[in-house]
């Protein structure tokens, strides 16, 4: 896990930002700084049970103790739970109130609906652990912006440097939108169960749910896809 966090692409970039950055300007601070950046970068990824899960594949994930729970068993609730306290962790927590209260609208219905939303259960489970994936991403990329702004600010700014500025903060403005979209559908869903539960035998408000539910996990997964940045930023 260590040697996968160190050769991360964008930790790897770090190094490389510094580097150029100190041979440009020749400031001495730069160099602490930048290894600072980049054992904490590392220490993140290794530590992020998301990268465990790419690097290990769907094997069991390292635990940190002999009473560690292996990450897949863990709700989406209390991995948010791991996200810096601020907005970003209050809309995802929000969300994830919604979800478990549509989740339980569907669990407490009657037997026919239950039946005919058996296969919404999983996709909304899966909704909710791909939403703190976009968020944890979100996180990450903020956390590298912050830190091509402050180089940005005291050095004479590269314009590779501006452009993965500006590329992680796009990326950043996408995941906040679909974060507040992702509430504002699950609120309709959570509707949509009321009404099926109401009419059970109408097969086309059943299909449109499980369609919403498709579109949002298909959203999700290309977004925490993005979040992810590519080696070629």
């Amino acid at each position: 896990m260590l040697r996968a966090a160190a050769l991360r692409p964008i930790n790897v970039t770090m190094l490389v930002i510094g580097a150029g950055a100190f041979l440009t300007t020749l400031a001495w601070w730069l160099v602490p700084l930048t290894i600072l950046t980049y054992a904490a970068l590392v220490f993140l990824a290794a530590r992020d049970p998301i990268f465990q899960r790419k690097v290990l594949g769907r094997g069991e994930v390292p635990k940190t103790s002999p009473n560690a729970v292996e990450s897949t068993e863990l709700s989406p609730e209390r991995r948010a739970r791991w996200l810096p306290r601020g907005e970003t962790r209050q809309r995802v927590e929000a969300a994830l109130g919604v979800y478990r209260k549509v989740v339980a609208a569907i669990e407490t219905s009657d037997d026919v609906t239950r039946s005919v939303l058996d296969d919404a259960v999983p996709r909304l489970h899966a909704a909710a652990d791909r939403l703190v994936d976009v968020a944890q991403g979100r996180e990450r990329a903020a956390e590298v912006a912050r830190d091509l702004g402050q180089d940005t600010a005291s050095a004479t700014p590269t314009t590779a440097r501006q452009e993965n500025l500006r590329e992680l903060e796009n990326r950043i403005s996408a995941a906040d939108a679909e974060i507040s979209d992702t509430y504002q559908e699950l609120l309709d869903l959570r509707a949509k169960v009321v009404r099926i539960s109401i009419d059970s035998e109408n097969p086309a408000r059943t299909k449109d749910l499980n369609a919403s539910l498709d579109g949002l996990n298909a959203r999700l997964e290309a977004l925490s896809e993005l979040m992810v940045p590519q080696e070629e930023s």
